[in-house]
C-alpha cells in the first residue's frame, strides 16, 4: 500500500454552484485548494482527478427517477421538478448540475476505490460529504450523495464492515437512510440536536432498522455546545463503537458548520477543537481499521473565508502525514489570494489559539448536564444492541 495519502480533485468542482445569494458558496473549494497549495501539501500528497460518478454508480444509491429529473434539470433549470427537490431554496437548478454533481461524487467514490485496492491508505475529498441527498431527492444543499456512494462501491468491491463517522453540525439523514437496514455499515452522526436545526432527524433513538438494529448510532448535541462537550461526546461514543466494529474502511465527514463563526447552526466549536478530531479520526484509522484505511470527506460549512478553508487544509494535512503547526501563521500569498477573491481579510493564524480538552466517559458523568444526557442517551439507546455496556 502507498505510503501518500490522495487527495482528490478537478477544478470543475467548483462549478457546483447554486447562485450568488446562496450560502454555499464555491469560494471555499477555491480558496481551501489555494491554501492546501500554500502549504505544500499538493506536494505531500498525490493530487489525482477521478471520472464522474455514471448512472450505474449512481444507482448503487439513487433511483434512475431521479438521476433523469436531475439530468433534465441540468439541461433546463427552470423546468425543474419541484417533487424532486429540485428547483427550491435550499436545491436550486443550475446548468451543469448533474455533471457537476457527479463529478462530486466521483472523487468520492474513486477515493473509496483507491483505499479498498492499497493503492493509498488515506485519500480525502474535501468537495465531498453532500449527506443530505436521498434516493430519490435533493435536500439540504446536496443533489448526489457522494458520501454514500462511496460507501456503497465499498460494499460492491467487497468489504463486509464499512464504518461512517460524521460530524457535521447537521444530522448525516441521507448515509442513515442509505444503509438503515445494512448491518454491514455503521453510521454515526455527531450533531446539533434535531429540535434546533435541520434536518429534525438523529435522534438517540433512531438506531436502525431489521438487520442493521443498533447500526445506526446518533448523538444530538444541545446548542451552544462547545469544545469540551463536543469532543467529549465525541470519545464517549466513537473509539469504543470503532473498536467493536473493527471497519474494514473508516469514511468520515468533517463539515466545518460546528464552527461558532458559522452562520447557519448554533454549536461553538473551535477550529482547534475540529483539528483534534480530524487527528483522532487519524490515529483510530490505525489502531482499529484493517491497513489504515481512510476516506475523508468535506461537507458544510458557511464561514467560506474564515473557517472552512483552514479547517479542510489541517484535514489534508493530517492525512498526508504532514501536520501544520496550529500556531502556524497562515501564508501571506493565500491571504493576498483571499482578498483578490472576496475583497476580505483573510484570517492570520491557522487555528482560534485554543487548546481543546475534555472529561472523558469513564471518569463519570453528572445526570443534570445537557451534554451528558445527550451521550447517555445515545449510549442507552445502541450500546446494548451491540452488546456493549451503556
Amino acid at each position: 500500500m502507498s505510503g501518500r495519502a490522495r487527495l482528490m480533485w478537478d477544478d470543475a468542482v467548483t462549478g457546483y454552484d447554486f447562485g450568488p445569494s446562496h450560502p454555499m458558496d464555491p469560494v471555499r473549494l477555491v480558496l481551501t485548494m489555494g491554501l492546501v497549495r500554500a502549504y505544500g501539501l499538493d506536494r505531500a500528497a498525490d493530487v489525482v482527478a477521478a471520472p464522474a460518478a455514471g448512472d450505474s454508480t449512481l444507482r448503487l444509491v439513487h433511483q434512475q427517477e431521479y438521476v433523469d429529473a436531475v439530468r433534465r434539470a441540468s439541461l433546463d433549470p427552470r423546468g425543474a421538478d419541484g417533487s424532486y427537490g429540485l428547483g427550491t431554496p435550499d436545491d436550486p437548478a443550475f446548468a451543469g448540475m448533474h455533471e457537476t454533481s457527479a463529478l462530486i461524487a466521483g472523487q468520492s467514490v474513486g477515493a473509496a476505490e483507491a483505499v479498498w485496492r492499497g493503492e493509498t491508505a488515506h485519500a480525502v475529498n474535501f468537495a465531498g460529504g453532500l449527506h443530505h441527498a436521498m434516493p430519490g431527492a435533493a435536500s439540504g444543499f446536496c443533489i448526489y450523495n457522494d458520501a454514500a456512494l462511496a460507501i456503497a462501491r465499498l460494499l460492491e468491491l467487497g468489504a463486509e464492515r464499512v464504518a461512517y463517522i460524521d460530524v457535521d453540525v447537521h444530522h448525516g439523514d441521507g448515509v442513515q437512510t442509505a444503509f438503515w437496514e445494512d448491518p454491514r455499515v455503521l453510521t454515526v452522526s455527531l450533531h446539533e440536536h434535531p429540535r434546533t436545526l435541520f434536518p429534525q432527524t438523529g435522534w438517540a433513538e433512531e438506531t436502525g432498522g431489521g438487520a442493521g438494529e443498533g447500526s445506526a448510532v446518533n448523538v444530538a448535541l444541545p446548542a451552544g455546545t462547545g469544545d469540551e462537550g463536543w469532543l467529549r461526546a465525541f470519545h464517549s461514543v466513537v473509539p469504543e463503537l470503532l473498536a467493536d466494529f473493527r471497519p474494514q474502511v473508516l469514511v468520515t465527514q468533517h463539515g466545518a458548520d460546528t464552527h461558532f463563526e458559522d452562520p447557519l447552526a448554533h454549536l461553538a466549536v473551535s477550529l482547534d477543537a475540529q483539528r483534534a478530531v480530524q487527528a483522532s479520526c487519524h490515529d483510530l484509522v490505525h489502531e482499529y481499521v484493517d491497513g489504515g484505511r481512510w476516506v475523508a470527506l468535506g461537507g458544510g460549512g458557511y464561514a467560506v473565508v474564515d473557517v472552512v478553508p483552514r479547517s479542510w487544509t489541517h484535514l489534508v494535512a493530517i492525512a498526508a502525514h504532514a501536520p501544520i503547526d496550529p500556531l502556524s501563521e497562515v501564508p501571506e500569498s493565500w491571504r493576498d489570494e483571499v482578498y483578490a477573491r472576496t475583497r476580505q481579510l483573510g484570517p492570520g493564524r491557522m487555528t482560534d489559539g485554543r487548546t481543546p480538552a475534555w472529561q472523558p466517559w469513564d471518569a463519570g458523568y453528572d445526570p443534570a448536564d445537557r451534554l451528558d444526557q445527550a451521550v447517555l442517551a445515545t449510549r442507552k439507546a445502541v450500546f446494548p444492541l451491540r452488546g456493549l455496556l451503556a
